[in-house]
């Protein structure tokens, strides 16, 4: 395979940079989602369920100086996740500050240049220049060399690693449903109370409940375990090391080269498997089911058990809450808004009868399993794309007879 070294500039037609520009103010929810740096992960599309910022369409028509289109792509040169890459989903969304876009010439496809990108982020990085916090010049993101192959080998390449990433696409999109299908459930047994209209109720603190339940608290229902301060639990060497699980990890479910480490000899209870429910208390509030592996906990997170009551139960009142537990952490006058252990107490739940338990249980429990068994398979296939990527850019394996679309 010949290849070609050029600079990034060489095999870009347009840049689009808007950053400086901030408008007035941004609209509570409309068609114009703006792609801010927290949201661009590495992953082949950003997830726009968790946009916080749009622009009006005021802003829109007048306010940007330049429009990104589906699958241009963006990297992020200021802040914590500088070199992170991804690509744009559809022609509606923003970009402002810290991000830039590029879209490719006649020499590369975007989707190509973006595998380029992370594949080459380790040595991007190496650019940082910033003083109070990360920062690479523009000049010296387009100045870096990378190697070009013919477009029919990028093809190839595009084919194989866009079908991986296209999966795990579809398989978080599962994944979404299946949350979506158990919070549905909860919500039709536990707060609606349909399966039992028409039947006897009792009144309680939290209003009228079907006869035969009663009112507790998270608390008493889990065991929610902090983690450690791991700077005090450093490994002993390279190979009694657990990857750190802190809340930046929680967001992405994973784990990477770049997570602190601490040594596996901490305690049981604060060592993560796949399946385990974290809830990170403190700063970014967030409620999830691991699937990134072998961990070893971080204080300001806790992970969640219980030896009477099934995963589901707990973890599905604990996500109730968040909502709640978000506008306490909101409200606190400190630079990371947490919540206490008293507000765990203060959070009612109900404890069904044990017909209604089996029941919900008979078809919540496959769910969460089937939830777990997709977050595993697509930390798998991410460790291969990720295995193979240094290879298939370089040219090293051999591809002959892969074709098909990638689009």
């Amino acid at each position: 395979m010949e290849y070609k070294e050029k600079k990034i500039s060489d095999v870009i037609d347009i840049i689009i940079d808007n950053r400086g520009k901030n408008p007035e103010k941004y609209s509570e929810f409309s068609k114009y989602p703006v792609i801010d740096n927290y949201l661009i992960k590495n992953d082949i599309f950003p997830d726009l369920n968790l946009v916080n910022r749009y622009l009006d369409k005021d802003s829109w028509d007048n306010f940007l100086r330049g429009y990104v289109i589906k699958n241009d792509v963006l990297i992020t040169l200021v802040g914590n996740g500088i070199g992170n890459v991804t690509m744009v989903p559809n022609n509606q969304c923003a970009i402002i500050q810290n991000t830039i876009g590029l879209r490719c010439n006649e020499l590369m496809y975007n989707k190509y240049l973006y595998y380029a990108l992370k594949n080459e982020k380790n040595k991007i990085i190496k650019y940082n220049r910033g003083s109070s916090q990360p920062s690479i010049r523009k000049t010296d993101l387009l100045g870096h060399y990378i190697l070009v192959p013919d477009l029919n080998y990028q093809k190839k390449v595009l084919n194989f690693l866009f079908g991986i990433d296209k999966k795990i696409e579809t398989n978080n999109k599962i994944i979404a449903n299946l949350e979506a299908q158990a919070q549905a459930l909860f919500k039709y047994y536990f707060i609606d109370f349909e399966p039992f209209a028409g039947g006897n109720f009792i009144d309680s603190d939290l209003g009228p409940i079907p006869k035969g339940w009663e009112v507790s608290n998270l608390e008493k229902i889990a065991n929610y375990k902090n983690g450690v301060a791991i700077k005090k639990f450093p490994p002993k060497d390279k190979d009694n090391s657990l990857p750190a699980l802190k809340i930046r990890e929680l967001n992405k479910n994973s784990t990477d080269e770049s997570s602190d480490v601490v040594g596996n000899y901490i305690d049981e209870s604060v060592k993560v498997y796949d399946g385990d429910v974290i809830f990170s208390w403190s700063g970014t509030l967030l409620v999830k089911i691991w699937t990134g592996g072998d961990a070893g906990l971080n204080q300001h997170l806790f992970k969640v058990t219980s030896e009477k009551y099934d995963k589901w139960f707990y973890y599905l009142w604990t996500l109730y809450h968040l909502e709640k537990f978000i506008s306490i952490a909101r409200d606190k006058a400190t630079t990371m808004g947490h919540i206490k252990r008293s507000h765990l107490k203060e959070s009612k739940v109900l404890i069904c009868d044990e017909k209604t338990y089996k029941n919900a249980s008979d078809v919540i429990n496959p769910i969460i399993d089937l939830i777990i068994n997709l977050g595993i398979q697509n930390r798998t296939l991410a460790q291969a794309r990720d295995a193979l990527l240094p290879r298939l850019m370089a040219g090293e394996i051999d591809l002959e007879g892969l074709g098909g679309s990638y689009d």
